[in-house]
């Protein structure tokens, strides 16, 4: 079991950890989620012994990972795919790897075998894809047979094949009893992998729980309903009769309603008692991806902007007909996402209270004022473009 009690990691001014704790128990496939920049990575390494916490601490089976007996037959982990030399052989990387850990030559040939290297086995991984260099660092985590394992984006370039089997690995490990704690980005992948999930954001816990829990504590379900469209007074007679019945009613893009707080069948006999015959009447349960937003959205650090494209077009020659422009999937649309419930969920970030007398840990430091900046001499466009 990897047990983190009170996990903090400054570098310099800078805060990437903040008072974490959490548990990651044996037998069930644990999915570490959170947005770029939130401290998943730093939370890792400090559990592999790479960095060392500010404050708190962190242990595996009631040890931290520097005092471990060997500490490679007991933890397998793959953190970056790339941390190889090039100009080894695939078998000869495991090979030094299982000399130093004093593992037998043979699990080296098994473990190419469960990973589907061994026909490359004699060739540099410098030559190899993303995906083989994926495999391969698996196969350097299962080398050892751990009972703990930790993955960080297990399945970046890998094929549906590979993906598949990656999730299927990883629950034939948690079922015999193995700790396994998955880093990704996926969320669909981790719908299908991961039974319990520990979601960080801005390096401060945000949830611990079930994956079943966590989508139904931040998202909210609710009902698609569609009336004749030539008939809106059905509608409106529709609406009226939901909204006295307690529900939310929301109107869609494209003439449908979104009702919340009623279940189908009361939606079902209160258009039979108002005489309004339904086109459509159909559940909408929130993914994982929904629910994950909800919680995160005010923890994400880099947000996009619309390119403004600052006037780069260039004019069309007189008679030329401009290209006909398409809105993208969903543009105009409402906030797929659904509104939780009142007092559930989906609260905005708020960042850690600093104690009393001391510094906010979140808080950026004082900045001197800019001098102003010289304006910026315009861009040629007519430049001829540099033959190199």
């Amino acid at each position: 079991m990897i047990e983190a009690v009170g996990l903090t990691k400054r570098y310099g001014a800078k805060t990437a950890v903040y008072n974490l704790s959490f548990q990651v128990r044996p037998g069930t496939v644990t999915g570490f989620l959170g947005p770029n920049g939130s401290g998943k990575s730093t939370t890792m390494r400090m559990i592999l012994g790479l960095d060392q916490p500010t404050t708190g601490q962190v242990t595996i089976g009631g040890y931290p990972y520097r005092k471990l007996p060997n500490a490679p037959r007991q933890v397998g982990a793959l953190l970056d795919a790339k941390a190889v030399h090039g100009g080894r052989h695939a078998r000869n990387h495991l090979l030094c790897l299982a000399q130093l850990s004093g593992i037998p030559a043979r699990r080296v040939d098994e473990v190419l075998g469960v990973v589907g290297l061994q026909d490359v086995a004699k060739k540099r991984s410098k030559g190899f894809s993303l995906g083989m260099g994926q495999r391969l660092g698996i196969a350097a985590a299962l080398l050892g047979d751990p009972q703990v394992l930790l993955f960080d984006e297990p399945v970046n370039g890998l094929d549906p094949e590979g993906i598949l089997w990656v999730r299927n690995l990883m629950k034939s490990l948690a079922a015999e009893g193995r700790t396994v704690f998955v880093s990704s980005h996926l969320m669909s992948e981790m719908a299908l992998t991961a039974e319990h999930l520990i979601v960080i954001g801005r390096g401060q816990l945000l949830a611990d729980m079930s994956v079943r829990d966590f989508i139904s504590h931040n998202s909210a379900d609710f009902a698609r309903v569609r009336t004749p469209e030539t008939e809106p007074q059905q509608r409106e007679k529709l609406t009226a009769a939901l909204t006295e019945a307690g529900g939310q009613v929301l109107p869609e893009q494209d003439g449908a309603l979104r009702v919340m707080g009623l279940p189908l069948p009361r939606i079902s006999d209160l258009a039979h008692g108002a005489d309004v015959r339904l086109w459509e009447l159909s559940p909408h349960q929130a993914s994982l991806e929904e629910a994950y937003m909800r919680m995160t959205q005010g923890a994400v650090d880099y947000r996009s902007t619309v390119d403004q494209r600052a006037g780069l077009q260039q004019q069309l020659p007189p008679g030329a007909m401009p290209q006909q422009q398409f809105p993208a999937p969903g543009q105009g649309q409402p906030d797929w996402y659904a509104p939780p419930p009142p007092q559930q969920g989906g609260q905005p970030f708020a960042p850690p209270q600093a104690a009393p007398g001391g510094p906010n840990p979140y808080a950026a430091p004082p900045q001197p004022p800019a001098a102003p900046a010289a304006p910026a001499a315009p861009a040629d466009l007519n430049k001829p473009e540099d033959p190199r």
